[in-house]
């Protein structure tokens, strides 16, 4: 699978300072010294709707981390996945009457052109769960002949027992897990599991829906997190730098896919951050497709919104905060826009070489995508109003902005 063609990123002066960033797992902020390849892996769409700014905004986050690594001189190797085979594609596909493969891939083409338009690098890898079956079929049959898992009717379940780290991604307890097990794809109360908690690694061919030969395994499709294992595991290797999603993800997918890798390797961590985006909500409620309540980066362009002020809005709140979208932050976004944009087009203004450094500190100290916004809106002001004498200043300014925030001024 191909991912969408990548923006050039400008060369600024000097280097950039490592990354702080949150990690789920701990609490607290680590700093990360990734060597000279930084390694990251963020869990990419299922794609059976059109990408929503709660989308944008985790994946914004991500491209943030990729621009502070680059200004640090660093290689960044990325892989995002594509779940196209899972039951809410499937669920839609038979309620729209549609094939399901071609409902995966409009809406995966969709999600490119948004990404290109949003001006997000993009990964290196960029794997479909269906392409990557070959690779997951062996990792279960590995994990059942260990012990890890055990069969159930036909289907395959990792016994999460089996991990001595298991928990140690999300911090919750056992009755937490439970509920948002229940809640977000797992089934808790099926009969015969060892633990109710234990994730589907293999299901077993149903009546109508696809399948793939697997081996051993017999017919069937995979579970979610192995996908996402497999496919780390391949292009990346244990003990990667990033783990990235939403936070919603951090249980049970985060969770479950650190034990599947640890239960398979013997080794620790999977990854050595756990890095979280916050939601993104729409009048009062978390914007998410079962609610549909979702404003759609793709319609926002055709009511021709410059891509750029929608980025400007999604950097505008803390990639970690849980925020409104609303009217008035893309409108606070276009203005901004405008002022910096007019800002830049004159011939020479203040020095900008503080200015340079303000953002990048602000990136490094957990993605503080606020603070470098109002570090370019006092330059902006201040060229408003005083003007300067450096000629290389508004190309060094704009220069900034597209290499570390990704906005084309």
């Amino acid at each position: 699978m191909h991912a969408w063609p990548a923006s050039e990123v400008p060369a600024l002066p000097g280097k950039g300072r490592d990354l702080r960033i949150h990690d789920t797992a701990t609490g607290g902020r680590i700093t990360l010294d990734p060597g000279p390849v930084a390694r990251i892996y963020v869990c990419g769409i299922t794609p059976y709707d059109a990408t929503h700014m709660g989308h944008a905004a985790t994946y914004n986050a991500f491209d943030l981390v990729q621009r502070v690594w680059l200004d640090t001189k660093r290689q960044v190797h990325y892989v995002q996945n594509v779940t196209d085979v899972d039951d809410p594609l499937l669920e839609r596909a038979v309620r729209d009457g549609q094939d399901w493969t071609e409902l995966a891939e409009r809406e995966t083409a969709l999600f490119r052109e948004d990404m290109t338009a949003l001006r997000m690098l993009p990964p290196q890898h960029y794997i479909g769960a269906v392409e990557a079956i070959p690779g997951i079929v062996p990792l279960v049959e590995r994990l059942r002949d260990a012990g890890a898992a055990y069969d159930l009717d036909g289907d395959v379940y990792f016994s999460v027992d089996t991990d001595p780290h298991f928990g140690e991604v999300s911090g919750l307890d056992a009755e937490a897990m439970r509920l948002l097990s229940a809640e977000r794809g797992g089934d808790p109360e099926r009969p015969g599991k060892k633990n109710p908690l234990d994730p589907m690694l293999w299901m077993a061919a149903r009546p109508g829906e696809p399948s793939w030969g697997g081996a051993s395994l017999g017919a069937g499709r995979p579970g979610w997190h192995i996908e996402c294992v497999a496919i780390a595991l391949d292009h990346l290797g244990m003990g990667f730098d990033i783990q990235g999603g939403g936070s919603d993800l951090a249980f049970p997918h985060h969770e479950m896919g650190a034990s599947h890798a640890q239960a398979l390797t013997g080794e620790h961590p999977f990854a050595k951050a756990y890095v979280h985006a916050g939601m993104v909500g729409l009048d009062g409620e978390k914007m998410s497709k079962s609610r549909g309540n979702l404003v759609f980066v793709s319609a926002v362009r055709r009511d021709g919104v410059d891509p750029a002020a929608i980025r400007l809005a999604l950097l505008s709140r803390h990639y970690r905060s849980d925020w409104e979208w609303t009217d008035q932050v893309l409108a606070d976004a276009v203005e901004r826009l405008a002022r910096w944009r007019a800002a830049v087009s004159r011939p020479d203004g203040p020095s900008a070489d503080a200015l340079v450094e303000e953002v990048r500190e602000a990136l490094a100290d957990d993605l503080d995508s606020p603070t470098a916004l109002a570090a370019v809106d006092r330059w902006a002001a201040l060229q408003g109003a005083e003007g300067g004498t450096d000629e290389g200043a508004p190309g060094l300014v704009s220069r900034t902005v597209d290499a570390l925030l990704g906005v084309a001024l």
